[in-house]
């Protein structure tokens, strides 16, 4: 039976990724033990929580008690404070916690293609696994670089049984369609805002204009996302596959998606107008072709899904749009 630890169990991934388990017909005596610290994830049934500091070692150690599996998803992205405790501290904890456990089996990492430097960098050809670390300014992508280098260095000094599923720009219910707002609003970057004068973002926030972002030679780029349920889908592939072992995936959509095509398609489908917008980042393409390969993992949305799903979906008063970290 396995016992799942999950850290970051109320951010995105974590959360549905608890219920992906709770709802699978192949998982119905797999327990989950969610870690928290400054939010907490309801009790229920098959999940109990533990909550304290991932990077105090008494928590960890107390997180890890019988457990047989590790779904590391806990993050901070753009806080320094916080950054390395987390992403350093915390990650080094648990894997010397698993290392030495008697219940431990796998650990399975949420990494990012910020590790491999997502749109900040020219890319000539698909970015595979193979793709060296390039972290772009700023701590997020560092921390994920350490973390995956960390990881690694367990498999040769421990031979641990762990995987990395290297995931771009992930999305859930209405979040793409705030990618592209230039309003306060905004989910992510860039801030288009600060990309046009004042007057110009105020009104094509009125007129919900859609941002089409061109590379620096005037060029539609091309930018790396996953919906959470495709990540998620892989996620649970992953649990216990032989050929996961010490391996590390990029879990992206088929195709990149295209700003242009975008722009086009909301255009022809709501009569939304586009403002092009010149940038100094590059168009890339995450290679998903090693998790279908191994995985036999397939993600089933696309371009039209994604844009559809986002403006189709309506909050309900209990579920406001918040933003818990910058970045």
């Amino acid at each position: 039976m396995k016992h799942i630890l999950v850290t970051g169990a109320t951010g995105k991934v974590g959360r549905n990724f608890i219920g992906g388990i709770l709802q699978s017909k192949e998982h119905q005596d797999t327990k989950i033990r969610a870690l928290c610290h400054n939010r907490l994830f309801e009790p229920q049934g098959r999940v109990e929580v533990v909550r304290g500091n991932i990077s105090v070692r008494p928590v960890v150690q107390r997180a890890l008690q019988g457990i047989t599996h590790v779904v590391h998803c806990a993050t901070c992205k753009e806080t320094p404070e916080d950054a390395m405790d987390v992403s350093v501290k915390g990650l080094f904890w648990l894997l010397e916690e698993c290392r030495i456990s008697p219940t431990f089996q796998q650990f399975i990492l949420i990494g990012g293609d910020c590790s491999v430097g997502h749109f900040f960098y020219p890319h000539g050809a698909p970015v595979t696994e193979q793709q060296k670390h390039t972290a772009y300014p700023g701590c997020y992508a560092l921390s994920k670089v350490l973390e995956e280098v960390m990881l690694e260095q367990y498999y040769i000094q421990y031979d641990l049984n762990g995987c990395c599923l290297r995931a771009p720009w992930i999305m859930e219910k209405d979040d793409f369609r705030f990618t592209l707002s230039f309003g306060e609003d905004v989910f992510g970057g860039p801030r288009w805002r600060d990309l046009v004068n004042v007057a110009d973002a105020d009104l094509y926030q009125r007129n919900s204009t859609v941002p089409l972002m061109l590379d620096r030679n005037g060029m539609s780029i091309k930018r790396n996302f996953v919906h959470v349920t495709d990540l998620v889908s892989a996620m649970l592939r992953a649990l216990d596959h032989p050929k996961a072992r010490q391996q590390t995936f990029n879990i992206a959509m088929n195709e990149p998606v295209d700003y242009s095509q975008v722009a086009d398609y909301l255009r022809k489908t709501r009569n939304l107008a586009s403002i092009e917008i010149r940038t100094p980042y590059f168009s890339t393409w995450l290679d998903n072709t090693k998790a279908k390969l191994l995985l036999e993992w397939e993600p089933r949305f696309d371009l039209l899904r994604l844009i559809e799903e986002a403006w189709n979906y309506q909050r309900s008063p209990n579920d406001p749009r918040t933003i818990w970290y910058p970045g």
